[in-house]
């Protein structure tokens, strides 16, 4: 299964604020042996991420979207996700306790009444209106719930919120394919060697070690290297035997090589 991330929100695209989804999902998918496939940012536009989030549902694909479920004129994730499946968006009964047991916690708090029929806390319900059939998300800073079609899963943009709900569904629902992206590398900086030139050496190994992956990764500025490229190898299994092949070919060349990395 791949698993993908979409972003949304017109500040990420705008620059008012740096995503730190992207670096954070990797992480967390790094650390359970699991690999991301793709990822795309969407601004606040209804008909873009209906058409985004139609191909999320229909594409097979562990899909994370975070953002846009809040209950602004500028959210647009829910109400998109609904048109996307051709659902009706209904009050789910869960996110409605939820929110109400939220509204009491706040008003104790406050030491104020508990007043869920006041216009803001009636509004405050909105949170709780997804697709029909979706099931929740526990957010454990402040019990909004984000929201599940199957396995395409919705979550607030905030990090402090997104990043644990998005662990929960990691380890909740797909226990099962930890590990299985697990890949490892071996590499070494290569000083003096062009791209090129060093292309079918790439192919040769790529077609003798199946399963294996030869990536380069050239650098004009490194501060320590230089001017040099990063050449190895990647893959679920032992990466050795491939990547000395690749450093025997990198010597018959003339290459000079300087550090090996291993990840």
């Amino acid at each position: 299964m791949n698993i993908g991330l979409i972003v949304v929100g017109d500040e990420i695209l705008s620059g008012k604020r740096n995503d730190k989804h992207l670096p954070k999902v990797i992480e967390l998918l790094s650390a359970r042996g699991l690999a991301l496939a793709w990822a795309r940012y969407i601004g606040d536009d209804r008909a873009r991420l209906t058409a985004a989030l139609a191909d999320a549902f229909a594409g097979g694909d562990l899909v994370l979207c975070t953002g846009g479920i809040g209950a602004t004129p500028d959210d647009h994730t829910r109400q998109a996700a609904a048109a996307a499946l051709g659902r009706p968006l209904v009050l789910h009964e869960g996110a409605r306790e939820l929110i109400l047991e939220r509204m009491r916690d706040v008003a104790r708090e406050q030491g104020v009444p508990f007043e869920p029929e006041r216009p803001d806390n009636a509004h405050r319900l909105n949170m709780g209106v997804f697709p029909e059939g979706a099931a929740l998300i526990p957010n454990p800073y402040n019990k909004i719930a984000g929201f599940s079609v199957g396995d395409v899963h919705f979550v607030p943009g905030f990090p402090v919120m997104a990043w644990p709900m998005i662990e929960w569904v990691l380890d909740t629902h797909y226990a099962h394919l930890h590990g299985a992206d697990r890949q490892h590398e071996r590499s070494v900086v290569v000083f003096g060697s062009m791209e090129a030139t060093l292309t079918p050496l790439m192919e040769s190994i790529e077609a003798r070690f199946a399963g294996f992956k030869v990536f380069s990764l050239p650098s004009v500025d490194h501060p320590r290297h230089g001017r040099h490229i990063e050449l190895g190898v990647k893959g679920r299994g032992d990466p050795a035997p491939a990547f000395e092949a690749l450093k025997a070919g990198l010597l018959a060349l003339g290459a000079r090589l300087g550090p090996e990395l291993v990840r």
